[in-house]
């Protein structure tokens, strides 16, 4: 099955600084995509390169089968967008706006609009610059999908939305995944990824760390808890991926990715291992393992690294 959208080996730099760092991506359709990373991490830089906006450094990105960097204008036409602060005509209400929209688009994609933003009970009537910015948000998401694109972008949409919107904006996702099209999510609101993804992306400081299905990736990540007879004595790291250690007293911490059925065997009674348990793992505390190690790696520092 051909991939929804494709990056291959992916690099940007601004100035001194590692954008994106030879990013490989394969994001299949029908799926609720979620590229999870904190502020800073590339995920818009990402974004604006699959948009066709900005060019990347090396690499090559496709969109619905489109190259991103000669086709960008098809793209932008084929899918859906919708970002953390739509940009809005303000003194248009939300009926002309969608009037407005629905000449760059086929017959039908009025029809549609309105029949989402009654569904999201906003006021057709009610210029934007009067409503809330949850009603805001609605109208951008309805403009993204009313031409019922393929494919649709998310970054950060639910910023600063209270409770109620954002459950409205991943009811939709959701809803959309089980028509057969493809959403790519962009956040760093985990728990709201957790209730709606399928597959899981980490971005962190410009690498990919992680791709992986959200079912996945739940059970073959555990949190491993160690109790030693002293405080300061060494002890084996678990079999499997450890992502993360920790200490504190005479407890230790894992999070292991890929845990060896017979983890427990390496603990015997000479180990000055006393207590032994394992949990499964949630995606905050898996996103905190991959994310907590180094800092942002610039150009410079690439230079000294290789004269060491």
């Amino acid at each position: 099955m051909q991939s929804v959208i494709s990056l291959r080996h992916i690099c940007k730099r601004f100035g001194n600084t590692i954008a994106l760092d030879n990013i490989n991506l394969e994001v299949p359709a029908g799926v609720v995509f979620a590229l999870l990373g904190e502020n800073g991490a590339g995920k818009t830089t990402m974004i604006r390169i699959l948009t066709g906006f900005l060019k990347p450094d090396f690499g090559a990105a496709s969109v619905i089968g489109h190259p991103c960097d000669t086709a960008g204008l098809e793209i932008r036409k084929s899918i859906g967008y919708v970002s953390d602060a739509p940009a809005l005509y303000e003194w248009m209400s939300a009926g002309e706006i969608g009037w407005f929209t629905s000449a760059f688009y086929p017959e039908g994609f009025l029809e549609r609009y309105r029949e989402l933003i009654a569904e999201f009970d906003v006021p057709e009537g009610v210029r934007l610059k009067s409503l809330s910015k949850g009603q805001r948000a609605k109208v951008a998401l309805a403009l993204a999908i009313a031409h019922d694109p393929s494919l649709l972008v998310l970054d950060e949409p639910t910023s600063g939305l209270d409770p109620m919107v954002r459950r409205q904006f991943l009811e939709s996702m959701v809803d959309r995944a089980a028509l057969g099209r493809t959403v790519l999510l962009s956040s760093h609101q985990i728990s709201e990824v957790e209730r709606v993804a399928d597959w899981i992306a980490i971005l962190h400081q410009g690498e990919l760390k992680l791709v992986q299905p959200m079912d996945v990736l739940r059970q073959s990540t555990h949190i491993v808890v160690a109790t030693l007879d002293d405080a300061i004595a060494a002890v084996e790291s678990p079999a499997g991926q450890v992502l993360s250690e920790s200490r504190s007293g005479r407890q230790v911490r894992w999070i292991v990715k890929d845990l060896a059925d017979d983890w427990q065997s390496r603990y015997d009674d000479a180990s000055g291992v006393k207590n032994l348990s394992a949990s499964q793992a949630s995606l905050e505390e898996i996103f905190i393992a991959v994310c907590g190690r180094s800092d942002r790696r610039t150009i410079r520092d690439e230079k000294v690294n290789a004269q060491v």
